[in-house]
């Protein structure tokens, strides 16, 4: 497949993506206006991305620090009101990379990467805004921090962290429904009255959407099958 043919297929499978977005919102009463579309471009090359862009997107996830560095700092020059979510398992080590280059960090889920970041925000003199990834299937091999220790720990956050605290994210099971999953962030985050609900992928986003999910990450349903050996979202 061709460069032109690559880019043509991206534009169109986005147009779908929005098109379902604004659909699932209405169907839920909901404006389409309040729930934000995170192109998760992860393993997909540069050319990929500045297909979408060039059909309007501009908020994009990516799951590693290293290639989210080699992709997006040329975009920004051309793209200035890009926005980078940084929504995989973050390592302490790869800290202050993460909060040098991204707009919003989904990941928080344990109190040595709170220290990690707050060390590298006053390295870098920014903080990006943060999401608390919630394990809310309790699954060991998972990031996340784990259901009967999110209260406790989102209080904490917010306040080391006050207002850049913007919500929460999660990732439900594979295999299992995800709508319990969703009500449950969505309660937690009412709860603590957190705004950002970050849930639904490309399988699922129209019920996370329907549970009041304010951010949807699409990745597959965009820019098409991971390559082989790599994990799709």
């Amino acid at each position: 497949m061709d460069i032109a043919s690559s880019q043509h297929d991206v534009v169109s499978a986005l147009a779908g993506v929005r098109a379902r977005i604004e659909r699932a919102a209405r169907e839920a009463g909901r404006d389409p206006a309040d729930v934000t579309l995170v192109a998760v471009s992860k393993f997909h090359p540069q050319s990929a991305v500045e297909a979408a862009l060039q059909a309007g997107q501009r908020v994009f996830g990516e799951n590693r620090v290293q290639e989210a560095t080699a992709k997006f700092p040329a975009l920004r020059k051309a793209w200035p009101d890009l926005k980078l979510h940084l929504i995989g398992g973050l390592q302490t080590n790869k800290a202050r990379e993460a909060v040098r280059i991204a707009d919003m960090i989904e990941s928080l889920d344990r109190p040595s990467l709170s220290d990690a970041l707050m060390k590298a925000a006053d390295q870098e003199g920014r903080l990006p805004d943060l999401l608390i990834e919630v394990n809310t299937g309790d699954e060991p091999q998972k990031f996340g921090v784990p259901r009967e220790e999110a209260d406790a720990f989102i209080r904490a956050s917010r306040v080391r962290f006050g207002d850049r605290l913007r919500g929460l994210m999660c990732i439900p099971p594979a295999g299992q429904d995800p709508i319990p999953h969703f009500q449950f962030l969505r309660r937690l985050a009412d709860e603590h009255g957190l705004a950002v609900r970050s849930m639904g992928m490309s399988a699922d986003f129209p019920q996370a959407i329907a549970q009041g999910a304010t951010l949807v990450r699409v990745g597959t349903a965009i820019f098409g099958a991971r390559p082989a050996g790599l994990a799709a979202n």
